[in-house]
């Protein structure tokens, strides 16, 4: 079965700098394209950064870009979203997502895991 969890969420000041982590467990990670959401609330899920299964693309949604960095390490099973110039808009649960096809995808539907996700919050 597979298991992704989440880790690095927490309350940061408007600017500020948090990295999320999350950890793959159950199958080879290195055949996951892997992607973060996010949900404000209120709002639907959406779209934030996909990385390829080697590291070597990136996407990310018009919202983060030049803020948010997407890496892996296929070493260690995680993924990782470096957030920095954070906003309070930003503040939202985020979620990773595994897509079995390896396509560098921004549709949750074609996602086939998910994490639990981790609560970010900005404050202004």
């Amino acid at each position: 079965q597979v298991q992704l969890v989440e880790s690095g969420g927490g309350l940061v000041q408007a600017g500020g700098s948090l990295r999320l982590s999350c950890t793959v467990s159950g199958r080879t990670f290195s055949t996951y394209a892997m992607d973060w959401f996010r949900q404000a609330p209120g709002k639907e899920r959406e779209f934030v950064a996909v990385i390829s299964r080697s590291g070597l693309s990136t996407r990310y949604a018009d919202s983060v870009k030049g803020r948010f960095t997407i890496s892996r390490d296929n070493a260690k099973n995680t993924v990782y979203l470096q957030m920095n110039s954070l906003k309070p808009e930003d503040t939202a649960v985020y979620y990773c997502a595994a897509d079995d096809r390896g396509s560098l995808s921004s549709e949750s539907s074609y996602m086939d895991y998910w994490g639990k996700g981790t609560l970010v919050t900005v404050s202004s």
